[in-house]
């Protein structure tokens, strides 16, 4: 187990995140959760914070591994793994921001009649992650130029997995970069998909279902199955930070 992961994001940082976090109208941010599998936090991160993030992607120092999405099959484009232990205010952001879509994730868990919930700290849910073998971080950082896109997808690592995860835009749409909006894609039974558009601007974050998600339907509640993903990129640079609550194998 990497002690790292578990206990070292200092306390100060945490609190300065949280800080951040508790500003949110929280049952609003349900509600979306609940209704359309997505919710955005406007202006997580200012513009400074934005571009220190992204200036971090040349650095492999900060980074454990480097994926171009066309050697897999993922897409166009490519995307870097932080390694533990993460920047700051990833950590931060990330540790804050658990404990709020834990009461949404065990929620979601009790009305698809599953058994699991999750515990009330990160810190807890990553030493299950690490007991089950699953010890690599999962936050990233994307990079998109011209021509690059992201197929959909789900970020499943393991046998253990969160089932809400955030993006957070460094760029701003526009004047940094044109086309790469984010999408998902809903899965519905005996129906046909649903897809959402998320407008995201520069330090916008949007939470969203990472696999599956509850819907309250005439006979009760029924899963539905969600992937997500980025529109091809017109011109410029995108960046974007994910933040993946489970670790991977």
């Amino acid at each position: 187990m990497n002690k790292n992961a578990i206990d070292m994001v200092p306390a100060s940082t945490v609190a300065s995140a949280e800080a951040r976090i508790v500003a949110y109208d929280w049952t609003a941010l349900a509600d979306e959760l609940d209704g359309f599998g997505c919710a955005v936090l406007p202006r997580l991160l200012t513009p400074d914070e934005c571009n220190n993030i992204a200036s971090l992607y040349p650095d492999e120092s900060h980074f454990r591994s480097h994926v171009i999405m066309a050697r897999h099959g993922f897409g166009k484009g490519e995307y870097r793994y932080f390694k533990y232990p993460l920047p700051d205010l990833i950590g931060g952001i990330r540790t804050a921001l658990y404990p709020r879509l834990a009461v949404v994730a065990n929620a979601w868990n009790e009305r698809m009649g599953l058994e699991q919930r999750f515990p009330d700290e990160h810190a807890a849910f990553l030493q299950q992650c690490h007991d089950a073998g699953q010890t690599r971080p999962t936050p990233l950082l994307l990079q998109y130029v011209p021509g690059d896109f992201n197929c959909l997808h789900q970020d499943l690592y393991g046998d253990l997995a969160f089932p809400i995860q955030v993006a957070i835009l460094l760029a701003e749409p526009g004047r940094d970069f044109t086309g790469g909006e984010f999408a998902l894609t809903e899965q519905r039974p005996r129906m046909q998909s649903r897809v959402e558009v998320v407008p995201l601007r520069q330090g916008d974050a949007v939470a969203f279902a990472v696999h599956n998600r509850p819907v309250q339907g005439a006979k009760g509640n029924y899963r539905v199955n969600l992937r997500h993903g980025v529109s091809r990129v017109r011109s410029g640079m995108r960046h974007t930070v994910g933040i993946i609550f489970h670790d991977a194998r």
